[in-house]
């Protein structure tokens, strides 16, 4: 609309044409029935964007791209997104859209307590409705912290407008005493070796200083890169998202392109519907496992498959990805970090190495098939990025256990794990509930030794609330003194992706609604078999009923809000510990005006 086409009958004034700007798809744009309506409420929509200095043919049936920014000075791994925004901007105003740039609820995965998972599905609640109010016609989501990524996604897709992402991008390298050190994975090192006399206080804090050196996520396999990663292989980014460094001027060139793309793919009407199916779920699962990425990946795909009506399983993890061999070598599980595996060739190279174990046709937002969008990638450094006949581990996808221990399952990465620990059996060390942990842990008197499986209760979805990650409980100082590395721990808590050992992770149904891990008891012996695929608790069935039949569950102290609402509606961890009536999608339309 210009200012020289003005209504010249009171008929006109209600007149809706919103075919004269349709994109090659044929559909209208969505953005047309805000700002392109000759009427009281098109006045109003258009005159209000105005006093931002949009001209007139600002809405003349441009595509308007949302720019959905979890930047926050709280959230370090996102810090820098306004930048990036600006990059965005100017692809988006390149390939004729309007940018319109709007603020979500940021999830800080270090600084949030009592755990970002606890704010992942109201993120993503943000993230939806933002989207349907507002009058866009498609959206470029910035994000990359760990909860942000699937949180964003997860909204996305419930409202199913044409999509694509921008990561954040890792950290440079850490750095301390001339060698690399990782995000969280040298953290979990240090810590350890203080408790067991092996490193100073003083050493421990000059550490700190030169972890995080630069803007940007983990720059480890954590949770951030490998959702990131993940990201790249669903087919929602351009290639190279998932590995360039934060600080790297090919990250700001990559978001310039992401906005050029988004107006495009309005104009092709690409929606995450279109791109992720089961086989692009497939893809990710088959990344996860190449990549030794986080375990967190299992909830987060798994809830973003329930938005968008795909049904995928704990089983598909085990049988898709089981097999597939782990060629990055990249802590925790290997040596190196996220800006050595960029610069060896980043995630194109990886999937073009392994093009036979992955579906290449699966779509991208790139407008081309997974295949074509990767095709001629090379890797530059076959020590971070392994070949075929050297894999890091020749079967690394995450394993999943089911037994009378966890009847809904649990999973275990066992890339990250002590192989010698992978069939081991022990006696049950008990800790009922976090604060016991902590206050038993360093005691002396502790009775544990280097063979006891440490069992932790209290920490699934609704028990923390949110699922923490303390999964990979720290050892009893009088071991590690005794030089002890690992030990078996299994709890219903999650761990972060930066983390290692033999963490059995996820058991559902969790303690606090008194799954089998609630009837646990010191001293009971358990079994864990991880290529068995076994989790077994060595008491009767009768043993078990009686137990169960005294339990009892503890009161929550959280009678109110956003967390009362949580701890009702949420889902256990093998169905993505999503909100119950969260699952699935409402869509885009709108039907009822604001005035």
């Amino acid at each position: 609309m210009t200012d020289n086409k003005k209504p010249s009958t009171p008929e006109e004034l209600n007149l809706v044409n919103l075919d004269d700007e349709k994109p090659s798809s044929g559909k209208a744009l969505r953005s047309q029935q805000w700002y392109g309506k000759l009427d009281k409420d098109g006045f109003i929509h258009r005159s209000w964007m105005k006093n931002q200095g949009l001209p007139d043919h600002s809405f003349d049936g441009r595509p308007i791209i949302g720019i959905c920014n979890s930047w926050s000075e709280l959230t370090p791994c996102n810090a820098h997104l306004r930048e990036l925004a600006e990059y965005v901007k100017r692809g988006v105003w390149e390939a004729g859209g309007v940018p319109l740039e709007f603020p979500v609820m940021s999830l800080g995965e270090t600084q949030m307590k009592p755990t970002a998972m606890l704010f992942r599905n109201l993120m993503s609640m943000d993230v939806e409705e933002s989207m349907r109010a507002y009058g866009i016609d498609g959206v470029v989501l910035l994000g990359g912290c760990d909860k942000t990524t699937p949180a964003q996604l997860m909204g996305a897709c419930s409202v199913d407008l044409p999509t694509i992402i921008v990561s954040s991008g890792p950290m440079l390298n850490g750095k301390y005493r001339g060698q690399d050190v990782g995000s969280g994975t040298d953290v979990w090192k240090f810590s350890e070796a203080v408790r067991g006399g092996h490193m100073s206080l003083d050493e421990f804090m000059r550490a700190e200083s030169g972890m995080s050196r630069s803007r940007g996520t983990c720059m480890t396999m954590g949770t951030a890169s490998t959702m990131s990663c993940l990201v790249e292989a669903l087919g929602m980014s351009l290639p190279e998202n998932g590995t360039l460094p934060a600080v790297d001027a090919r990250r700001q060139a990559l978001s310039h392109l992401t906005g050029r793309r988004i107006v495009e793919m309005v104009k092709e009407d690409l929606k995450p519907s279109d791109i992720l199916t089961k086989s692009a779920f497939e893809n990710a699962i088959r990344a996860n496992a190449a990549v030794g990425g986080s375990t967190n990946a299992v909830m987060h795909l798994l809830a973003i498959a329930g938005r968008v009506g795909v049904d995928l399983s704990l089983d598909d993890w085990d049988r898709i990805g089981a097999e597939i061999p782990c060629l990055v070598d990249l802590m925790p599980s290997g040596k190196y970090l996220m800006e050595d595996f960029h610069y060896a060739g980043g995630f194109p190279a990886l999937i073009e190495r392994m093009r036979h174990l992955f579906d290449m046709d699966a779509k991208s937002v790139t407008g081309v098939s997974l295949g074509e969008s990767m095709q001629g990638a090379e890797c530059f450094n076959d020590d971070v990025i392994r070949t075929l006949d050297n894999p890091l581990r020749e079967k690394a996808g995450i394993a999943v256990l089911r037994g009378n221990l966890s009847p809904l399952g649990a999973i275990i990465k066992p890339s990250a794990a002590t192989p010698a620990l992978l069939q081991h059996k022990g006696k049950a060390v008990v800790f009922e509930n976090i604060e016991d942990y902590k206050a038993r842990i360093d005691d002396p008197e502790l009775d544990i030794d280097a063979n006891s499986i440490m069992v932790l209760k209290g920490c699934g979805p609704k028990g923390y609330p949110g699922m923490p990650e303390v999964g990979n409980m720290a050892l009893p100082s009088k071991l590690l003194e005794q030089g002890v590395t690992d030990m078996v721990r299994i709890s219903d808590a999650r761990m972060s992706g930066t983390a290692f050992g033999t963490v059995v992770l996820h058991v559902a149904p969790e303690s606090t609604i008194g799954g089998p891990l609630a009837l646990v008891e010191n001293g009971d012996e358990i079994s864990l078999d991880v290529s068995g695929r076994s989790l077994h608790l060595h008491i009767s069935d009768e043993e078990m009923q009686a137990r169960k039949a005294k339990w009892q569950p503890e009161e929550s102290e959280y009678h109110r809000g956003y967390a009362k609402l949580y701890i009702d509606h949420v889902l256990q961890a093998d169905q993505g510990a999503d909100l119950d009536f969260l699952v699935g999608k409402s869509g885009s339309v709108v039907k009822r005006e604001s005035h």
